[in-house]
């Protein structure tokens, strides 16, 4: 917007900015000047903000692109945390299972100890056998 010319000029307001409105209002209430340029008090249709119809196929193709793109950058980071979590499962799933067998050998063991030593004290206790 170019400075106003003198007749618009007010001695009183030394403010440029002022002067600039004034003119502008001077503009609006001039019948003969056309209305191209909006104020503030003017709505002003948005013509970019309209909804556009997006077509189905391609709004999936979209979806299945986007979806590829995520998974490509993701996948090692996702492969990292699935094998960080399937072995601390394996750990704890295989200490239980250690635990077990462990508790079930020492008592396997233990009943055939006391069956050998069983058997062998009838054994030694037993009388002689005459041929």
């Amino acid at each position: 917007m170019s400075d106003p010319g003198p007749k618009d000029a007010n001695p009183k307001d030394p403010n440029p900015l002022v002067r600039r409105v004034d003119a502008l209002l001077r503009r609006r209430q001039d019948p003969g000047v056309g209305g191209e340029v909006p104020v503030l008090t003017e709505i002003v249709q948005d013509e970019t903000g309209r909804v556009r119809r997006v077509d189905p196929a391609a709004l999936e193709a979209l979806a299945r692109e986007l979806e590829r793109a995520v998974l490509e950058r993701l996948g090692p980071e996702i492969e990292r945390v699935i094998e960080a979590r399937l072995g601390r499962a394996l750990i704890q799933v295989l200490g239980q299972a250690q635990e077990s067998v462990r508790t079930e050998l020492t008592g396997s063991v233990t009943q055939m100890v006391r069956e050998a030593v069983a058997a062998s004290v009838a054994h030694a206790l037993a009388p002689p056998k005459q041929d």
